[in-house]
């Protein structure tokens, strides 16, 4: 088969189009293309708005289409992903730990190759993990196992179900191709920026759940995991808190994937002498901005056209003084919403439905942070830096975790905000308008400020009076890197970190395949 790129179309031409502009690339006629497929879909709105694809066609003598040279036609031959040569279960089971994207599918590779791993997740599963957010969303007691970070699917689970990457691996397909045959949607295979939408993958993650116990996973919610016992350098068992109690668990093989979040268990990892270091990440707000508003400036005319949805962006710009400001995890038609996993924080995220058919939008706006703003070499120095900013905004927010807001015009002019404009904020429990100068470090807010006409520049109406920020954002990556080898093992043996929590991975897509690649040393390697 023949791979043809850059085949386009204006959003309201069809896609039966797409045999005939393939035609013209290939110089055949319409009916010698014996199939097509749609591998990509993306919208290109740089330059008007034009819906990009990436096709492979069959057609008789192939070999002579590809001796006339033509950059957007080249032999589709794509690499697939095969599993591991499976292996006898040993008497002592592989253990996972935390069900986020990476040890969701750690496990899947671990169970499909007959290891029967055990699972264990400190929070709860979905359904229950789900009532336990909207409770809390609602005005309810934060449950500081069962919430937007802690749980089954792990934080992305409330989130937009963004599945796009800046990585390219073999195994990506094949998760796409899992979370397809468990209900999530058919379009992640093709589109250029996939996503599953919170509702969506709230279904998929009981789908998955389900695959993995049939496969010989057991899966353990609610089971902490609060101490490692060590033989001779390596790991020898787990102390683990459950609803009966605390246990041990005989474990020789560990993939430990324990979310951004984990803060408690990076610092018994810390204490235990397992190697780690405080490493760059993001912090700052939410900006929140009418859909309509998004749409017009992205898609002009076709602004609400069926086949284009919601708007996206990304945005960045770099500042004099070296600091970076960026977009991040923007979610179309969505809402902000409070992901506080520890009493006396307020933290918000965003999410949005497979739909994206919301009021808002609104994405992080965030500034780099090094290792030297810290303060201090200790590892932990990071997250010591998040909870300071965590425990401003509560108390800015008034101490019951409704957020600190405040409109652009008002955070550009250095006076605290008393009333929304035309955007009204969606997080829950609520907000507190006022100066987001009093809860965040000044490089941070002059960062921002500086930006935002910058980046307005590059998205019109970015930087309007009335869009919202709301603060603050502080979990977009770990701040913690659990050190590993070329295998990825720690220096100890048996204990595989992985995933975006280690300090390995950046969102779902590329968690799950670092999760998937600590699972496959263990069914190559020698059991211990």
């Amino acid at each position: 088969m023949l791979r043809v790129d850059q085949l386009r179309l204006p959003p309201d031409e069809p896609e039966d189009l797409l045999r005939l502009r393939a035609a013209r690339i290939l110089r055949v006629a319409p009916e010698e293309i014996r199939s097509l497929t749609v591998l990509r879909r993306a919208v290109d709105a740089r330059a008007g708005v034009e819906l990009v694809y990436t096709v492979a066609v069959s057609v008789p003598d192939e070999g002579r289409i590809l001796r006339r040279p033509d950059r957007r036609v080249s032999l589709y031959a794509p690499e697939e992903y095969a599993l591991p040569v499976g292996a006898a279960p040993g008497e002592i089971r592989p253990v996972v730990v935390g069900a986020g994207p990476a040890g969701l599918f750690a496990t899947l590779v671990l169970a499909r190759c007959g290891l029967r791993p055990i699972l264990l997740e400190r929070g709860e599963r979905v359904e229950q993990r789900r009532r336990d957010v909207l409770a809390f969303w609602g005005g309810g007691a934060l449950s500081t196992e069962s919430n937007v970070q802690f749980g089954e699917g792990g934080a992305g689970a409330f989130s937009d179900g963004k599945l796009n990457t800046g990585t390219r691996d073999m195994r990506h397909r094949w998760i796409l191709e899992q979370l397809v045959q468990c209900g999530a949607p058919a379009s992640i295979l093709t589109d250029a920026m996939p996503h599953v939408g919170t509702d969506r993958l709230y279904l998929t993650l009981q789908n998955l759940r389900r695959t993995l116990t049939e496969y010989g996973a057991e899966i353990r919610f609610c089971h902490r995991l609060d101490g490692i016992t060590v033989r001779g350098g390596a790991v020898d068992a787990l102390e683990i808190t459950a609803p009966e109690g605390r246990y041990t668990l005989p474990a020789r093989q560990v993939v430990l994937s324990p979310g951004h979040s984990a803060r408690d268990t990076f610092s018994m990892l810390y204490q235990l002498g397992v190697p780690m270091e405080a490493k760059p990440f993001a912090v700052g707000v939410r900006i929140e901005h009418r859909q309509a508003d998004i749409d017009a400036a992205r898609y002009h005319d076709f602004a609400s056209h069926p086949c284009l949805g919601a708007a996206s962006y990304k945005l960045a710009c770099h500042l004099p003084s070296g600091r970076s400001v960026f977009s991040f995890c923007v979610c179309p038609g969505g809402a902000v919403v409070a992901s506080s996993s520890e009493q006396g924080g307020v933290v918000t995220n965003g999410m949005s439905e497979y739909a994206r058919d919301g009021e808002n939008c609104n994405g992080a706006l965030l500034v780099n942070v090094t290792p030297e703003d810290f303060g201090g070499t200790d590892p932990l120095a990071g997250v010591a830096f998040q909870r300071r900013l965590e425990r401003d905004a509560f108390a800015l927010g008034g101490g019951d975790y409704r957020a600190p807001c405040q409109r652009v015009e008002d955070f550009l002019a250095g006076r605290p905000s008393t009333a929304p404009g035309r955007v009204l904020p969606s997080y829950r429990p609520g907000v507190v308008y006022t100066d987001l100068r009093r809860c965040l470090p000044p490089f941070v807010a002059e960062s921002i400020a500086e930006a935002l006409p910058l980046l307005a520049r590059k998205l019109p109406g970015f930087a309007r009076g009335d869009a919202l920020l709301t603060a603050v954002e502080s979990r977009s990556s770990s701040p913690v890197r659990i050190l590993r080898n070329e295998e990825g093992e720690s220096r100890l043996r048996g204990l595989y970190p992985c995933g975006e929590g280690a300090g390995y991975a950046g969102g779902i897509l590329s968690a799950a395949a670092d999760g998937m690649r600590a699972a496959e040393r263990i069914v190559s390697g020698p059991a211990r």
